[in-house]
């Protein structure tokens, strides 16, 4: 990964969904002190050989049930289990439902609240699939407004949905998308366009994209995506050209022109690389093979001429093109021509679907909100995608999402995509930050994070997630389990190194200077240079979380007749013992099992400084100590050459501070 890489019902207000259109109708809205609610059916035109599947969204907590009502007038399915928000949902599903009227019934428990039910008919037959006019990857037939953002992250919350203790992780992200239990709009198009091979990889910028451009494509809504410079040099990343999905004859666009205005080549963004994974040409269905329009490299690089843009036909070809394109600094660009604008820090702004945009060249998407219950803080819980195309479901915490102002690193914090819409059957375009301030859809720009210290925004997020007084030891207990889980990622990325070099011959290179956190191929996939300094950052989280308590003591419940000083050396006390008791284990290089606790990492925390290299054996890169029976197995080293680098390196990661780039 490079950087910068809602029926008819009686006196109710409600939104139309179905048979490809949107019906947004204000003005059949009565008063109703619950508000709109939003329904949706799948797929597109329901029938009996697929299963019905039903959403309902409100913007308020209401209490209330959901119910499939078959045509005979049998309740199929109940379901009052609602997701919390906002949006707030519901789901429910029949796997055969019968020929004939179906009504979806949104019971709501409070007498100022109406029932709402939508009619949705069932055919017999099979239908045709979706057709998408010919030339284009999907017809726009819509825009995006507040209604279709609701939909939007209600479909990523489901995505993504489990336990808030689980651990959730996916090979690669067609996993999640291929699984109908958890992706309502499965083959939504009736096209099986959710059923072929697929072979997509995308990083962490790549991923929030692919996400956006997924729903688009299944709902007929606006996508784009800018050409955007990495930020180098001293400089921050800058957004030159924007590309809609309805003209995608450009599909590989130059750099930006400020490396045509004399900026140093290494100081401008390099030409987007072709995608490095050739699988990902199979998405929906299409050829592997390579284009054959594009001409071999020629000697120097640099001057040969750029090839023929290729017009992509499909859905999959569109992805890819996409991919090569947008990199992490298209989401720390911070002007009205990026494709992100930045949010308040607000319980109704950090929604599912957000993304964030980390300084240091990583992108995560949040997908819930847990809240705060009986003195348990509250969390929100977020996914990405990391180098070898895995995708996580971690949670927000200062080790994982990291916040400081540096000019040339861009605009950090969390974001919503910048909406895209057309006017008066014109082109389409995108509103200006200024414009999203005073649109009613939306409202919801906001330059607070810009103004924020990296205190100030933590401080705010604590708010946000658990407003009312937290138990100071389940705070900090559920700070030990952040870093638990972030060290449970480390394992798999470490036994995916180990594997690697099992089968591969010779030693993995290992680039220079500040691109050991930034490059492509075998260094890039199981190295773990930035995942380590994260780490070593949660480590301090975790082990200075007393002296944090005490500077913000009024955020906490401290027990009557313990003063704050009390309480501070009571948590030290138990964070030791605490440590001790959460356990990782990883596979040593003779594939045998070792058992590590937290506490053990964190007092290795000064050897984690250098044990990213994939090149070393895995006891090395879990900092075993020298002629212990841990590293007893190990029977590789990295080059000596590299060790003399990471010597040189090992400054960022003592001072916990990301090198610059020159």
């Amino acid at each position: 990964m490079l950087p910068g890489r809602c029926f008819a019902a009686a006196a109710t207000a409600f939104s139309l969904i179905a048979a490809g259109f949107f019906q947004i109708s204000p003005a059949l809205a009565a008063p109703d002190a619950c508000g709109e609610v939003t329904v949706l059916p799948a797929p597109f035109a329901p029938w009996t050989g697929a299963p019905l599947r039903v959403v309902v969204i409100a913007e308020k907590p209401v209490e209330a049930s959901l119910s499939l009502i078959a045509p005979d007038g049998k309740v199929a399915v109940k379901s009052s289990g609602r997701h919390e928000g906002p949006p707030y949902s519901w789901f429910a599903e029949v796997a055969a439902p019968a020929a004939g009227t179906w009504h979806a019934t949104l019971e709501r428990t409070s007498a100022e609240c109406n029932q709402v039910t939508r009619d949705i008919t069932v055919g017999a037959r099979k239908p045709e699939p979706f057709k998408i006019p010919a030339g284009s990857i999907w017809q726009t037939r819509n825009n995006w407004n507040s209604t279709n953002e609701a939909l939007f992250s209600a479909w990523i919350e489901k995505l993504f949905d489990a336990p808030p203790d689980q651990d959730l992780n996916w090979k690669v992200w067609y996993e999640v998308l291929r699984d109908p239990s958890r992706n309502f709009l499965h083959n939504y198009l009736g096209r099986n366009e959710d059923t072929t091979q697929t072979g997509l990889r995308p990083d962490c910028a790549d991923f929030v994209y692919f996400l956006r451009a997924y729903f688009a494509f299944k709902m007929g809504l606006p996508f784009g995506y800018s050409n955007c410079s990495r930020g180098f040099g001293g400089k921050p990343p800058k957004c030159y050209q924007w590309f809609d999905v309805e003209h995608p004859e450009v599909t590989r666009p130059p750099p930006p022109p400020e490396q045509d205005a004399g900026v140093p080549a290494a100081d401008a963004p390099p030409a987007p690389a072709p995608s490095q994974t050739p699988s990902l040409l199979r998405l929906f269905g299409q050829s592997s093979e390579p284009p054959t329009d594009v001409p071999a490299a020629t000697t120097p690089p640099a001057k040969a001429p750029p090839p023929k843009p290729k017009r992509p036909t499909n859905f999959g070809e569109y992805l890819r093109d996409v991919g090569d394109v947008v990199h992490t600094g298209a989401v720390r660009a911070g002007d009205d021509n990026a494709d992100f604008y930045i949010v308040p820090l607000t319980k109704e702004t950090l929604r599912p679907g957000t993304v964030y945009a980390d300084p240091y060249g990583h992108v995560l998407m949040l997908v819930r909100r847990v809240p705060e219950v009986n003195g348990t803080p509250g969390v929100f819980l977020a996914v990405d995608a990391e180098p070898d195309g895995s995708i996580t479901r971690k949670r927000f915490w200062r080790g994982n999402f990291l916040f400081v102002h540096e000019p040339a690193l861009g605009t950090p914090g969390f974001k919503h995509f910048r909406p895209i819409l057309r006017e008066n059957g014109g082109p389409l375009r995108r509103l200006s930050n200024a414009e999203i301030g005073k649109n009613s859809q939306y409202a919801d720009f906001s330059p607070e994070q810009s103004q924020m210290t990296a205190e100030d925004f933590y401080d705010r997020m604590d708010d946000v997630m658990s407003p009312e007084p937290l138990d100071p030891g389940r705070a900090m207990s559920d700070a030990i389990t952040s870093l638990s889980e972030q060290i449970k990622t480390r394992v798999t990325a470490v036994e995916n190194g180990r594997k690697y070099q099992a089968k591969t011959a010779g030693d993995t290179s290992m680039p220079d200077g500040a691109s050991i956190f930034e490059t492509t191929g075998a260094w890039e996939d199981y190295s773990t240079p930035a995942r380590d300094l994260r780490l070593l950052i949660a480590i301090d989280v975790v082990r200075t979380f007393p002296d944090r308590f005490a500077r913000r003591s009024d955020r906490y419940a401290i027990p009557p007749g313990k003063s704050v000083a009390d309480m501070k050396n009571e948590l030290q006390s138990v964070l030791n013992s605490e440590l001790a008791s959460r356990k990782v284990t990883y596979t040593r290089s003779d594939g045998s099992p070792w058992t590590l606790s937290v506490k053990d990492v964190v007092d290795r925390a000064t050897d984690f400084e250098m044990a990213y290299n994939p090149n070393d054996c895995a006891e090395l890169r879990w900092a075993a100590a020298e002629n212990s029976e841990e590293a007893s197995t190990c029977k590789r080293h990295a080059p000596q050459a590299q060790r003399a680098k990471m010597s040189g390196y090992r400054g960022w990661f003592r001072e916990r501070h990301w090198p610059a780039h020159t």
